[in-house]
């Protein structure tokens, strides 16, 4: 299965309690931060959710 990169690009202090649980779910520690996860429906799901505070890199 092929495989995403995401990067942190904004702050989770101040967002939605369950935002915050999502960043912390796919892995993120700091701004800036870029992690490697599947390319699942779930996964999508979650970058969906707070695709305000991350990006695709490519």
């Amino acid at each position: 299965m092929s495989t995403i990169k995401i990067k942190l690009t904004k702050s989770p202090i101040g967002k939605i309690e369950s935002h915050k649980r999502t960043v912390k779910a796919l892995g993120f520690r700091k701004v800036g931060q870029i992690v490697e996860k599947e390319d699942t429906p779930q996964i999508r799901g979650m970058i969906d959710k707070i695709d305000y505070m991350v990006e695709i890199v490519e």
